[in-house]
């Protein structure tokens, strides 16, 4: 019998199917059931009980499966204990990301860190959806928000900043935005998270003053990436994470708006399922986010988009995981 063929026999019970199984596990079910086999030959018991229609656990599999998932958990702090001691950066990266995170910030970036570290592998999962950690074998997510689960532990990378934009194109063709109630004569592209519709926009001016502004949209999407593919195209006015949009702005690709007032800020987080999850490439990780991202928002910032005061909340703001 081998490690991983207690790993196996956890997915099946938690998928009710072999076949299942091998498929969230990348592997033939025929691999998959002949790591069941080994399992059970060596208990000298089933541990599910196989019909043609479905499968179920014994009372073998109820007594053993508690404490196989003990074990395994303690074989995996185990490894990392071994990993954080040599300082390993090693092994396989399995991160989820949003889609314009994944595509504009994530993606260039780890193509320079697994070129300086070679040793390492990535599958990466592109949903603006806030993943399963256990259902979709993810070891970190990078998403914006604090984690909203007390399990689970992130390290804070930054505050965003959020910036109305628009397509020269667009601006050309239509009326001037100088105030937030300007922007009800204008289209707007909302962006659409499961079954929330951000259709109401917040604005604040120098006096502290509140503007909560509901334009009119033509489009919404539930790809952040395609909210600004539309606002490329002179489709209309977005308001994006600063990240997202931080080529497109210094480029000129967009025009930042209404500078004279603030949205509410968002958070960028590293999440991980547990604190025992946490391994030295995770860290490692980390620290290039932090660096990466604190630069592009400091290059707004020369160049007159993103306000001293902005840049200096987000250095303030800097916390220790959670």
């Amino acid at each position: 019998m081998q490690i991983e063929d207690l790993a196996v026999v956890m997915k099946v019970a938690e998928l009710g199917s072999i076949t299942a199984a091998a498929t969230h596990l990348d592997m033939q079910p025929a691999t998959a059931s002949a790591a069941l086999k080994r399992v059970e030959a060596l208990l000298g018991a089933e541990l599910f009980i196989r019909s043609t229609r479905q499968l179920r656990v014994s009372k073998a599999g109820e007594r053993f499966l508690p404490l196989c998932a003990q074990s395994l958990e303690q074989w995996q702090l185990a490894q990392q204990a071994v990993q954080q001691d040599s300082e390993s950066i090693a092994g396989e990266m399995r991160i989820a990301v949003s889609s314009d995170l994944g595509r504009n910030i994530l993606a260039p970036l780890l193509d320079t860190f697994m070129t300086q570290h070679p040793d390492l592998t990535l599958r990466m999962h592109l949903s603006d959806s806030n993943i399963d950690f256990y259902r979709d074998a993810i070891d970190m997510a990078l998403r914006y928000g604090a984690p909203n689960d007390s399990s689970m532990y992130g390290f804070k990378i930054c505050n965003v900043p959020r910036l109305l934009c628009a397509s020269p194109d667009y601006l050309a063709n239509h009326a001037k935005i100088e105030h937030p109630n300007d922007l009800l004569q204008h289209n707007a592209l909302f962006y659409q998270l499961r079954d929330i519709l951000n259709d109401v926009w917040f604005f604040q001016d120098e006096q502290q003053r509140q503007y909560k502004i509901k334009p009119t949209a033509n489009r919404a999407a539930n790809d952040g990436d395609m909210v600004r593919r539309w606002c490329l195209a002179g489709q209309g006015v977005a308001l994006k994470s600063a990240l997202d949009v931080a080529e497109d702005v210094l480029a000129g690709r967009l025009r930042s708006l209404l500078p004279d007032y603030t949205v509410p800020c968002g958070e960028l987080w590293l999440i991980c399922p547990s604190r025992h999850s946490i391994t030295p490439s995770m860290r490692l990780l980390r620290d290039e986010l932090r660096e990466h991202t604190q630069q592009k928002l400091e290059r707004l910032r020369a160049a007159g988009v993103l306000s001293k005061k902005q840049v200096n909340r987000l250095e303030q703001d800097e916390k220790s995981p959670r």
